[in-house]
């Protein structure tokens, strides 16, 4: 009598532990998926320019060069715009944009910026005749 009622608390036992297990694992994944939720996407859209550029839009993960260089990663090849004209780049969940000393400037929502702006969703990027949407998700 004594051996069943052990088996069946092992039973018990092994079962409780399971259970347990699958409930923190449970958790850590909802954890996880929470993180990501709470991460911004931060996007770039050429709104007006060039045919060639409109429509085009980058996510941005890290630095994002504006300029006429062919190692920008947006080009605009026009004279008014520098080889290295303007930057985005994130800073923790906020996306800034500076301008890299071009000669022209760069302007946001159509004020001329001096130093690293922080942009919000829907602000309008301009450089030029060349204009970028910035967007979050």
């Amino acid at each position: 009598m004594i051996d069943v009622v052990l088996l069946a608390g092992r039973l018990l036992f092994v079962a409780l532990l399971f259970v347990f297990l699958f409930a923190i694992m449970k958790t850590g994944i909802g954890l996880v998926r929470g993180q990501r939720k709470k991460e911004r996407t931060w996007n770039l859209s050429v709104e007006k320019g060039p045919k060639e550029l409109r429509g085009v839009a980058i996510v941005v993960r890290g630095p994002v060069i504006v300029g006429r260089s062919g190692n920008a990663d947006i080009v605009i090849a026009a004279s008014y715009v520098s080889a290295r004209h303007a930057r985005f780049s994130l800073m923790g969940q906020n996306l800034f944009v500076e301008d890299l000393g071009s000669t022209n400037g760069t302007t946001v929502n159509g004020q001329p910026i001096a130093a690293p702006c922080a942009l919000r969703s829907g602000d309008a990027v301009s450089i030029g005749d060349v204009t970028i949407r910035v967007r979050h998700s």
